[in-house]
């Protein structure tokens, strides 16, 4: 009966193995998640460049920053504004030291400059598909422009396409906007139509323009930047949601401003107060596996212009020689201990 027994097990084991180790092979197999991102964005109109008039900015400038954030700071991924005037030379020097790049293609109101950035996004995004590794029809169009530039967008995302563009595309905007303005969070007309999801997060400005979050001090800003993503994601169940820009001005140091519906006055400008909203979101950022970008590279002082007192202080690095930066801002998830 023993021996039966025996031989009923041994068949049955010899039976089962062979599938155990098919499984076992497709488990091994199974391509690893990519780590998240963590990247910064990048902007090489530094100085007294303006990139509403006068020279864009040269290879040599371009090159110069690179080699200062490579030097200084711990990024190896930017997001970069633009493929014209010059810019698509950030791609060349990316590649030549080893940074991944997020590339947005710059669209607004002039439909022939439109189809330029187009015609020349596609060229790039062929030309570095090892570099330039996510795409973006325009950068928050629908805050600058509301639903006018929509089929502009539209016109992007098909011709990438159209092109079989191999990288993900997407259109970045504001939080608010790919929530169609709604809360909860509603799904906009692009929801089917892009691969992925970037959108931008500023408790600096809710601060001071919005009367849903009013009022969210440097100290909570990471866990803000946390929540709006999770409102995304559940509003687009599947997408990769990256918040594509966030930070804080350092900037005239002490410095706030009143919210225009409440009066209350919650975000201080600092460096310290910069480098706590950069270092606490990417902490958090990293415990979730999820990609963030930090606003910005370089200060830029035409910004001042448009933003006002705070626009030309957003940057971990000064936007003048020597350029000093901010280090010690990327973070990593902490490993679990085994039992």
């Amino acid at each position: 009966m023993k021996q039966i027994l025996f031989s009923l097990v041994l068949a049955s084991m010899l039976m089962t193995s062979p599938l155990a180790l098919a499984r076992g092979q497709q488990a091994a197999q199974k391509p690893a998640q990519p780590a998240p991102l963590q990247c910064v964005a990048f902007s090489p109109y530094v100085g007294q460049l303006n990139p509403d008039y006068g020279p864009p900015p040269s290879k040599a400038q371009i090159e110069q920053l690179l080699d200062v954030l490579v030097k200084k700071t711990p990024f190896r991924c930017i997001m970069t504004y633009g493929v014209l005037n010059g810019l698509d030379a950030t791609f060349a020097a990316a590649e030549a030291r080893g940074i991944k790049v997020i590339a947005i293609l710059w669209l607004d109101k002039d439909i022939e400059v439109n189809s330029a950035s187009i015609s020349k996004g596609i060229a790039v995004a062929r030309t570095y598909p090892k570099t330039i590794i996510k795409l973006s029809c325009g950068s928050e169009v629908r805050t600058r422009h509301g639903n006018a530039l929509d089929s502009e967008i539209t016109r992007c995302i098909n011709a990438m396409r159209e092109a079989k563009i191999a990288q993900p595309v997407t259109t970045i905007d504001t939080w608010w906007e790919w929530c169609n303005r709604a809360a909860p969070c509603q799904q906009t007309v692009f929801a089917n139509s892009v691969d992925w999801i970037g959108i931008n997060i500023f408790p600096w400005w809710e601060n001071k323009h919005a009367d849903l979050f009013p009022c969210t001090p440097a100290e909570k800003a990471a866990d803000f930047h946390l929540a709006r993503i999770e409102d995304v994601r559940r509003a687009y169940p599947g997408k990769d949601v990256i918040v594509t820009e966030f930070g804080w001005p350092y900037a005239p140091e002490g410095a706030t401003e009143a919210n225009v519906h409440t009066g209350e006055h919650c975000g201080i400008a600092s460096r310290k107060n910069q480098a706590l909203v950069i270092r606490s979101t990417l902490k958090k950022l990293a415990e979730k596996q999820w990609s963030g970008v930090v606003f910005e590279a370089f200060s830029e002082n035409w910004k001042s212009s448009h933003e006002g007192l705070f626009g030309g202080s957003w940057g971990i690095c000064s936007g003048e020689p020597p350029h000093d930066c901010l280090t010690d801002l990327t973070a990593q998830p902490k490993k679990s201990k085994r039992h």
